[in-house]
């Protein structure tokens, strides 16, 4: 059984071209992707001072180091990050709403 063609309808060939077409010339670095790249590397970051607090935590518990200064170090800057990533998520949910009530 053969297919044929039916008028307007073009090959996947023709699709798959034009795809890569358009991909070759989006632009690089557009504005919404580098705030996308930026909260995730906020998110992974605040992450990491997580575990680091979390990893100090444990090891005065264990008696690995006696150190509470360490402890209340790390538990600073993963308050601290955690809090300035709300912040700004808060801050940027605050401006897509606004957006999303533009009238055109």
């Amino acid at each position: 059984m053969e297919f044929t063609s039916i008028g307007g309808v073009n090959s996947i060939s023709d699709y798959t071209a034009s795809w890569e077409k358009a991909k070759e010339t989006k632009p690089k670095n557009t504005a919404f992707e580098t705030l996308f790249q930026s909260a995730l590397k906020m998110v992974n970051q605040t992450n990491d001072y997580t575990n680091a607090a979390r990893e100090t935590m444990l090891s005065y518990a264990m008696g690995l180091t006696n150190s509470t200064t360490d402890v209340q170090v790390a538990q600073w800057k993963a308050n601290s990050s955690l809090q300035y990533t709300v912040a700004v998520r808060n801050a940027v949910l605050d401006a897509y709403k606004e957006i999303m009530q533009l009238q055109f």
